[in-house]
């Protein structure tokens, strides 16, 4: 329903192999006629990249990663190819490791929490993007533990978690991927998303007429927004 942002592979691809480069070049008689076997590995990994052979590629990370077994930078970027072919049970579980040894690696905790959302662990989700926000004071995170909260009917701290949203800036400038009447995917803001949440807050309280008014209000921005329409007719009838 709503999206989680990611680094496009495309960059986050360059920026960590130029990392690993850099610890490469430190070995001893790593030389531009005598390449290492980790040279060996890495050039295989961006022609599996280039190729669009993803499984050469994370055979090649493997085979890095069984040579630098710390190398964080190395990790990640298996557990997000894992991520980009929705293998989540791979990459949540290395994204953790990765946590595990170095707790200020932050976008794995990212890697971990949505790949565990789609596994359905909702809860175990909650928590690695409650660590996240400790972290970071990050207006997605704070927006996605809201969003799981109510998913666990944790409504009195999904709630608060919304005034909180609502009163800050990125309220009124950020971006949310949702589908439209069409089923199409379309970005609306993420103002509109956090309405028809407290919306739908109000409708389990029991108090209709504060749910219909949040879903106006959603629809006087997005007279589109498909999930504000559906949960206001829901409510006629």
């Amino acid at each position: 329903m709503n999206k989680v942002k990611l680094i496009k592979i495309t960059s986050l691809t360059i920026m960590l192999f130029f990392g690993m480069l850099s610890g490469a070049a430190a070995q001893e008689n790593a030389t531009e006629e005598q390449p290492t076997i980790l040279d060996h590995f890495q050039r295989t990994y961006l022609l599996g990249i280039r190729y669009n052979d993803y499984s050469i590629a994370k055979n090649a990370l493997y085979d890095m990663l069984a040579i630098e077994p710390a190398n964080d930078s190395i990790a990640h970027l298996l557990s997000y190819l894992y991520f980009q072919q929705r293998q989540y049970a791979s990459a949540a579980l290395i994204a953790q490791d990765v946590i595990s040894r170095n707790p200020e690696h932050l976008p794995s905790f990212e890697i971990a929490a949505s790949s565990l959302e789609s596994l359905g662990a909702l809860d175990k989700s909650l928590e690695v993007y409650e660590r996240l926000y400790l972290k970071t004071n990050d207006f997605q995170s704070l927006y996605k533990i809201a969003f799981l909260q109510y998913d666990l009917k944790r409504f009195i701290e999904c709630e608060s978690n919304l005034d909180l949203l609502m009163e800050k800036k990125e309220a009124d400038e950020e971006k949310v991927i949702f589908n439209d009447a069409n089923n199409q995917q379309k970005e609306y803001p993420i103002k509109v998303a956090l309405l028809n949440l407290k919306g739908l807050l109000y409708k389990e309280k029991g108090d209709k007429a504060g749910a219909k008014k949040h879903f106006e209000a959603a629809l006087a921005i997005a007279p589109d927004f498909a999930v504000a329409k559906e949960n206001l007719e829901s409510l006629n009838k």
